[in-house]
């Protein structure tokens, strides 16, 4: 697969890269831990939310919405899922990150090809803006140190489990999933959404 820039113009329909000094965060972030075999998700951490940066992501990129800022840490080379939010997603990380992205509106009558996830390279330090109809998961690291990613939604999201016969790929609250048949998720009772080969890097 392609890695591109999230400089690249083809970035711009699925997020934007925040200038902003987040400095103070990144410094807790690198006191999280970050498993050797697998990648671990936290949704809320009162270490991260308390740093100063906290109100600024608060009132100035969710306009006053409550938040919550967690990580999502470890080692992970492939795509199991993808899923979206009906909010933003702010991701950085102290280590350079792969994100694959792809666009709701590809969704056809309940699937998503493959075939059309881009792959972006995050460097470290820099934030980036995922909008809410960007489809994205677990990311993957670049190298054999893993990854340690900031993730800041609106608070709630991605907590407990609800299922819904209108919407059967909602898995938690305010969080639409679609599994790949082989993925763990999907053993788990994840909707089965993803067509193709899974994505290995």
């Amino acid at each position: 697969m392609e890695l591109l820039s999230i400089k690249d113009e083809r970035f711009k329909k699925y997020g934007e890269v925040i200038n902003d000094d987040f400095s103070d965060i990144l410094e807790a972030l690198k006191k999280m831990p970050c498993p050797n075999d697998h990648a671990m998700y936290e949704a809320s951490n009162k270490d991260l939310e308390a740093c100063p940066s906290f109100n600024k992501l608060q009132n100035d990129y969710f306009g006053g919405m409550p938040i919550q800022i967690g990580h999502c840490s470890g080692h992970n080379n492939k795509l199991t899922c993808l899923e979206y939010h009906k909010c933003s997603e702010i991701n950085m990380a102290n280590e350079d990150f792969i994100l694959l992205v792809g666009e709701r509106k590809d969704i056809i009558d309940g699937k998503y090809d493959l075939s059309k996830v881009e792959g972006f390279i995050v460097p470290k330090g820099v934030a980036v803006e995922m909008y809410a109809n960007t489809l994205h998961y677990c990311p993957c690291g670049v190298n054999n140190e893993g990854f340690r990613m900031l993730v800041v939604l609106t608070k709630g999201t991605n907590v407990g489990e609800y299922h819904s016969t209108l919407e059967p790929m909602l898995r938690n609250a305010n969080k639409w999933l679609l599994a790949h048949k082989d993925s763990n998720e999907a053993k788990d009772g994840a909707y089965v959404g993803l067509e193709g080969e899974m994505i290995v890097l």
